[in-house]
């Protein structure tokens, strides 16, 4: 079997919530350059495959990286509100390769060794598994809107690290083929899938403004650079 991945790193010029985030200067580069560097520093990725609909990410990409696909986003599935699954449908017609990682440029902490070991685990598990997508534990009591205890009775006032764990879906990776994206509906997480457990400060993902200042104030200290 050929143990070799495409990574696909879609990437829109608009961002809502933090403005030109993809090109937003972090620690000294553009945002999306810190999950680049651990994409091709992985083993397994052979090529990263960026769908866009912004020249510039495009322009800077080719003058910095090598093995990188520009994949121009059609109109169709650009804007807000398209599903991940829809973009991800149109980079799979572009290639004739069977296995992929999705991750996102809102990930930078992602280190390639936890790539390697997530996507060794891939193909160790094919047999059983067929995706596996990244998750956080968690061991805190949890509530519902109206008060509702989730994972925890309130009348037993049990210490959380003795609670049942729940896993957060952190968005840092999916990895799938094409076969199972296909048998799951068009869905980058399968009928057979795998969780794969992170460090929390590693799979901090950029939504908001702090965020953009949490990963930063983290990525100078854990000595990413």
């Amino acid at each position: 079997m050929n143990k070799k991945v495409i990574a696909l790193l879609p990437m829109k010029g608009h961002s809502e919530r933090v403005p030109n985030k993809n090109l937003k200067l972090f620690s000294g580069k553009p945002l999306y350059h810190a999950v680049m560097q651990s994409l091709l520093a992985c083993d397994y990725i052979s090529e990263v495959f960026i769908n866009t609909d912004s020249e510039k990410i495009a322009e800077d990409a080719l003058k910095n990286f090598e093995r990188i696909k520009i994949i121009q986003r059609p109109e169709n599935i650009c804007g807000d509100f398209v599903s991940m699954n829809e973009i991800i449908a149109y980079d799979l017609q572009q290639t004739e390769s069977k296995h992929f990682i999705q991750t996102h440029s809102t990930n930078p902490l992602l280190k390639a060794e936890t790539l390697n070991r997530a996507i060794s685990f891939y193909f160790e598990s094919i047999h059983q598994y067929d995706s596996v997508f990244s998750v956080t534990r968690l061991q805190t009591r949890l509530y519902w809107k109206d008060g509702t205890p989730i994972n925890h009775n309130p009348q037993e006032l049990i210490r959380t690290q003795d609670l049942p764990p729940v896993f957060e879906e952190n968005s840092n990776f999916y990895i799938f083929s094409k076969d199972s994206f296909l048998k799951a509906g068009n869905k980058r997480i399968g009928i057979k899938p795998a969780m794969f457990e992170m460090n929390k400060l590693e799979s901090v993902d950029i939504d908001e403004p702090e965020d953009f200042k949490l990963a930063e104030i983290l990525y100078k200290k854990r000595g990413y650079e």
